[in-house]
């Protein structure tokens, strides 16, 4: 097992999630342990390290990831009158594997 619970768990299939949104490049789902009173996970389907190592390649791929999280953000922001959307970059980013999150409400 890597340092990659996206890769290892949720897009190997090891791990269901509960699917928010869909495409042919990235996934947004409801965190499987929540810290939020919504919390969604929005990845690229491709393991690409974090926001600040990626390839010039990628940057289609971040571009739909970023149309995904504009989609799922406006749905919570409607739905719940507001969200954050947050990354994490260096030790703060506990798997190393682009992610964010999409949340609202009070910590659990």
């Amino acid at each position: 097992m890597t340092n990659d619970f996206y890769c290892d768990e949720v897009l190997s299939g090891k791990t269901k999630v509960d699917i928010v949104h869909e495409t042919e490049n990235v996934l947004a789902y409801y965190h499987t342990r929540p810290f939020y009173e919504v919390h969604i996970v929005a990845i690229p389907k491709k393991h690409i390290p974090s926001l600040t190592n990626m390839e010039e390649s990628d940057k289609g791929i971040l571009f739909e990831l970023m149309e995904v999280i504009q989609r799922v953000a406006a749905d919570v922001e409607e739905k719940y009158g507001a969200c954050r959307v947050i990354t994490n970059l260096g030790r703060y980013q506990e798997s190393k594997h682009l992610h964010w999150h999409i949340v609202s409400g009070p910590t659990r």
